[in-house]
């Protein structure tokens, strides 16, 4: 049920008359949802929106006519309205368009049914469709459309920025973000400094079968080495500026100077969470750390970068106004937290800036 008892009323947009009717069967199984709606296309997916005001949307992005990506721009400016992306990660145009809808204010995806998972059989993913569904419709309003409460003005820090300090030197940068992180992410890197040598640690909430899809993407996106990370790989092997992801699905620790991957419980329904990576790197290296916080719902993250800040290091939160969702940043601004809340362009140049030559790493160029 919706936050006050009503069901949660869902448009289902869908081209495949098959996938369709598994996406409906499985809301139906529950009483917290009602299908008010359906669309095989962009085209009636909008006006069926703006007729029915649902309380969220299942978009599929290869739709005829008027395509998905297309289709939630549209909504995202005239009816903004909570959106799910049901897509392939293994169909490259689809992925594509995928990253662009949650550029545009779609809230998360997921992957979609196929194979015998389209007719029905697969627990664990009606299970993940329905929580990822809950979660979603959470969203009232998507921030670039709407307003967030303001975070009280007497808690936030002002938009300064960290100068570089060579007594301060740092050796590894954190990065955790969920809802919009993407483009977040990909907008930080890119901004950095061609000879930015430090590791880059990163949390981004994506669901499993897409952990592949969104490092190949952020690598061709930021023209840097991402990869998924490995356990065990001690911390000095990975290559200066290159960005190793929390695989979905596990926790990614730092223990010493060693990566460490596991199956630990899920934080803030969270695996990986971000918070187990932050309060990792306080715990191991302090004031090397400069850990940043991106656009994300709810509040993983905020309490490991207070550890952050409790043990030395640096730590950015995005700001509210280049948030797709001010939660995880929110958070952090709210419990004192963030020594920075900076706009999305200008972490990576920050950052960059901050980087001079350390005799603890050897990995790191003056710019």
């Amino acid at each position: 049920m919706g936050g006050d008892g009503r069901r949660i009323r869902v448009l289902v947009v869908e081209d495949s008359r098959t996938v369709r009717a598994r996406i409906v069967a499985t809301l139906r199984s529950d009483p917290a949802f009602e299908v008010v709606g359906e669309a095989g296309d962009g085209d009636t997916a909008i006006q069926e929106c703006q007729r029915l005001r649902p309380d969220l949307v299942t978009m599929d992005m290869m739709l005829p006519g008027l395509s998905g990506l297309a289709a939630t721009e549209h909504l995202m400016q005239h009816c903004p309205t909570p959106i799910l992306v049901i897509s392939s990660a293994d169909n490259r145009a689809g992925f594509i368009d995928t990253i662009a809808a949650l550029d545009a204010g779609a809230v998360d995806v997921l992957d979609k049914p196929l194979g015998q998972n389209a007719t029905g059989g697969n627990d664990a993913w009606d299970r993940d469709f329905l929580r990822t569904c809950r979660l979603v419709a959470k969203i009232r309003v998507i921030r670039r459309i709407g307003h967030h409460a303001p975070v009280p003005a007497a808690r936030v820090p002002q938009a300064s920025t960290p100068k570089p300090d060579p007594q301060h030197p740092y050796s590894v940068v954190a990065i955790g973000a969920s809802t919009g992180g993407p483009t977040a992410v990909a907008s930080v890197l890119r901004s950095l400094p061609v000879t930015f040598a430090l590791p880059i640690l990163l949390v981004l909430h994506v669901h499993e079968s897409f952990g592949n899809a969104f490092a190949s993407w952020l690598g061709e996106a930021t023209d840097r080495r991402v990869r998924l990370a490995t356990s065990g790989e001690p911390l000095s092997l990975v290559r200066p500026g290159e960005v190793v992801m929390a695989p979905p699905g596990r926790h990614l620790r730092l223990r010493g100077n060693t990566l460490m991957l596991t199956d630990e419980p899920e934080r803030h329904s969270c695996r990986p969470s971000v918070d187990i990576l932050f309060e990792s790197l306080a715990a191991s290296h302090g004031p090397r750390v400069a850990a940043c916080l991106l656009t994300g719902m709810g509040k993983d993250g905020a309490l490991g970068l207070l550890e952050i800040d409790k043990s030395g290091g640096l730590t950015i939160a995005q700001d509210e106004a280049t948030s797709a969702v001010f939660g995880m940043p929110g958070e952090a601004v709210r419990l004192g937290a963030a020594q920075h809340v900076l706009p999305i362009e200008k972490i990576g140049p920050v950052l960059g800036r901050l980087i001079v030559p350390s005799d603890l790493t050897g990995r790191v160029r003056q710019r």
